[in-house]
């Protein structure tokens, strides 16, 4: 077996603001493995500034895993811990291999096009104006779903935006989720989600910052509007402290990055421990490229989930690779009639 590894530098079709600051290009590694005739692709999706796996040796991990090779999935995948998203590529290249077709890693309705994945439309931070044309757009697109990112603007902003949506949607046809990505500081973080709550939000993404267990858990006890951890899972490795993270934060629901959290194995582990304890879950993307998006999809399907999931990304890039994932009234779609083009040149 062959492995080699390449860069790919995402450009977005315009910036994207979030609380941590403005992306205008997203960094992505590709791990191709050939054998006996076949290739596979796996996508190792770090996200510079938020990874756990963002350190100065990452490249060289990438080399280490392609000269070792042959060491195997499970082997190479063990001495990864470190590095999720190298671990994910690797699950997503070996899957890739195997599968009949490159890019079907997970067959099923999905992928023969019958059907279709309930998603959130993402609205991302800017001005006032730009988030509600951003809205508009994704309303009339069909979405039953969005996702407002919040923090970075001025809060009675945010609040009178939210309050405009609900003067037009009840919570009955249109559910809204905001992700503040943990810009909330402690003592003002209940009082925020008291005023939030006015407006039927479902759901809540790490209000305050990450490593805040004990304020984080006094929040989920009180809070009222549900919460989701998503960064709080970042870097958090061994079964044990998974469980112990859980057992102490309680919270209502937990958000999976597979990129971010160990690929496949790392997701299900997590899904185990969640369901369990009655927590619920939904699976994101990481602004992966297509190849990626493509993967995490078909194994989302796989789990037979009906809540929206945070797969509509694959538009956001002026240089993403033609694919047949399609986002059609607010559903992700697998459309046979469009091919891959897979060119990293």
């Amino acid at each position: 077996m062959k492995a080699t590894y390449r860069q790919y530098i995402l450009n977005f079709k315009q910036p994207s603001g979030t609380s941590r600051g403005i992306l205008k290009t997203k960094e992505t590694w590709f791990i191709i493995l050939e054998e006996n005739g076949k290739k596979g692709i796996g996508e190792c999706g770090i996200l510079r500034g938020l990874s756990v796996d963002d350190l100065s040796d990452y490249e060289d991990q990438l080399k280490w895993v392609c000269e070792n090779i042959n060491l195997g999935l499970k082997d190479l995948y063990h001495q990864l811990q470190k590095f999720p998203s190298i671990q994910m590529g690797l699950e997503m290249a070996f899957k890739s291999l195997e599968s009949e077709s490159a890019f079907v890693l997970f067959p099923s309705a999905f992928t023969e096009g019958k059907s279709a994945i309930n998603i959130n439309g993402l609205i991302w931070m800017g001005s006032e104006a730009f988030m509600k044309a951003q809205i508009k757009e994704k309303i009339n697109a069909g979405f039953h779903c969005l996702k407002l990112k919040i923090g970075a603007i001025d809060f009675d902003t945010e609040l009178s935006i939210l309050k405009s949506i609900r003067n037009d949607f009840s919570a009955k046809d249109l559910e809204l989720r905001v992700d503040a990505n943990g810009a909330f500081l402690p003592k003002y973080a209940l009082e925020k989600l008291n005023r939030l709550s006015t407006f039927d939000l479902h759901s809540i993404e790490q209000p305050i910052a990450i490593n805040q267990w004990d304020d984080m858990a006094k929040l989920c006890e009180k809070t009222p509007i549900p919460i989701a951890l998503d960064e709080e899972l970042i870097g958090v490795f061994s079964q044990t402290n998974k469980e112990t993270l859980l057992q102490h934060i309680q919270p209502q629901y937990i958000i999976l990055k597979p990129s971010f959290i160990g690929g496949f194995s790392g997701t299900k582990s997590w899904i185990n421990l969640a369901e369990s304890r009655k927590i619920g879950w939904w699976i994101t993307s990481a602004l992966e490229s297509n190849v990626g998006l493509n993967a995490i999809a078909q194994f989302t399907y796989s789990l037979n989930t009906i809540a929206p999931q945070g797969l509509g990304t694959g538009g956001l890039f002026t240089n993403n690779f033609d694919s047949p994932l399609e986002v059609k009234s607010g559903k992700l779609h697998y459309n046979l009639k469009t091919d891959w083009n897979f060119n990293l040149s």
